[in-house]
């Protein structure tokens, strides 16, 4: 069956605008509180980011759960990864996210996790949606749920992140600035690196439900890298809206992105003996990645661009590490979906074990030429399945005489067909996108 709701990456969208408003998400707290009720005892979390919709929502989804029977734990501000790992600790049955990640604060979306701090099973959202097509009928007033708030949330979950390095780890000496995003890491990540040693200067940690990843955080990188070279600081870590990708900045201002992160903890695994089976990446994975771990006979395997199919490929193979090259990099053997703190510490402690810098360590992996351009797609017939678009990647592609790759997709969360052209040459990798994309518009027309 067809998902009416549920893309990639749960439930997402325009706030206001069907179906992220409060009526809905009423519904969608019902369904889902009825839902896992089937399961058995019914105790869900509700954590969310920083944005100024969140307490709209977090109040809908309340009252729809506590209408099914559903007790509620409201967690506040927090990292998507701290709602997965605080959902097994309290031993809840599922775990909800509102967050629209990385997208500005007009938008909002709504994530699960099972019981387990995992994506919801197919069988479990196509059982939310079927009861979301049902009349919503409250229980009776001595089954209603009840509500509480977890006041140590933070906390534990620090304590957590802290717990994913040995405890001898000492980053005395170490010279970080971090941008949270004015988003869910902006207390838990400074406090997370602080006691572990480091000297942190912190960016963007004062949200004000509007500023969220507002010319700041992993998708607009500039401020972090000026205020690296200008602080000296070993080097910058740079977090999305809600905490589950990272991207750095070497000494030199230089960005360093997600292919190159997961690059580095899995050769790091690899000298240590402690890497299981091989690492997963995704169609936009840098071709630089899959050449430098062949160089150290690591298996590689290419799964489609979102985290759910980078999870999936992971089980299905019983890897542990895979990654999206924006930042988002699953440590299966330290948690259960992607975090970005912990993510940034396993960084640092293979650099500390390397005795290398990041400039330095990046080095080892030659990221080949990738231009991305973003097409509005507006709907109607699909652009990337259009005659006239395929006919375009099959001549780019013959011109590249198998020394580069092309790849047409469109967007999980956003209304946008993104054209990828990567190569040798950056010139030539840039115009080829740009030809492409010019078809691609075309169609669309």
């Amino acid at each position: 069956m067809s998902r009416k709701y549920f893309g990639t990456d749960g439930i997402r969208g325009h706030v206001g605008q069907f179906p992220i408003t409060p009526d809905f998400m009423l519904k969608l707290g019902w369904a889902a509180g009825m839902a896992f009720r089937k399961q058995g005892k019914c105790r869900i979390l509700i954590g969310k980011d920083t944005r100024i919709s969140g307490y709209m929502f977090e109040s809908a989804l309340e009252a729809g759960l506590s209408a099914a029977g559903a007790d509620v734990m409201l967690l506040g501000p927090m990292p998507t990864p701290a709602i997965a790992y605080l959902t097994r600790t309290f031993l809840a049955d599922a775990g909800i996210v509102i967050s629209a990640s990385h997208n500005p604060h007009e938008d909002n979306g709504i994530k699960f996790f099972s019981g387990k701090g995992t994506k919801l099973s197919d069988e479990l959202e196509l059982m939310i949606e079927s009861l979301l097509d049902q009349p919503m009928e409250v229980v009776s007033s001595e089954q209603l749920g009840k509500v509480s708030r977890i006041n140590d949330a933070a906390g534990r979950y620090i304590e957590f992140c802290k717990s994913s390095v040995p405890m001898s780890t000492d980053f005395g000496g170490l010279k970080l600035v971090i941008d949270c995003a004015h988003g869910a890491t902006y207390k838990v990540a400074p406090s997370v690196f602080r006691e572990l040693g480091a000297h942190v200067t912190v960016l963007a940690a004062q949200p004000n439900g509007l500023n969220i990843n507002e010319n700041c955080g992993s998708t607009h990188m500039a401020s972090l890298q000026e205020a690296v070279v200008a602080q000296k600081a070993d080097l910058g870590i740079a977090f999305d809206g809600d905490g589950d990708r990272v991207l750095m900045v070497d000494h030199t201002g230089a960005v360093v992105d997600g292919d190159e992160l997961l690059f580095l903890i899995a050769r790091d695994l690899l000298r240590r003996g402690k890497l299981q089976g091989g690492v997963v990446g995704t169609l936009m994975s840098n071709l630089g990645l899959e050449l430098a771990l062949k160089e150290l006979d690591i298996p590689f395997v290419r799964a489609k661009v979102g985290d759910r199919y980078v999870m999936s490929e992971l089980q299905t193979r019983d890897w542990a590490i895979g990654g999206e090259n924006s930042g988002h990099i699953v440590c299966g053997h330290l948690t259960t979906t992607g975090d970005a703190i912990i993510s940034a510490l396993q960084v640092l402690l293979a650099l500390q074990r390397g005795g290398e810098n990041l400039a330095q360590a990046r080095q080892a992996m030659r990221m080949c030429p990738q231009v991305l351009v973003n097409v509005r797609f507006a709907g109607g017939q699909d652009p990337v399945e259009h005659p006239a678009v395929k006919e375009a990647c099959e001549q780019v592609t013959q011109r590249m005489g198998g020394k580069g790759r092309v790849l047409l997709r469109k967007s999980g969360t956003e209304p946008l067909v993104r054209v990828m052209v990567e190569g040798d040459d950056e010139t030539q990798v840039r115009s080829y996108a740009e030809e492409l994309a010019k078809v691609v518009k075309q169609v669309c027309a």
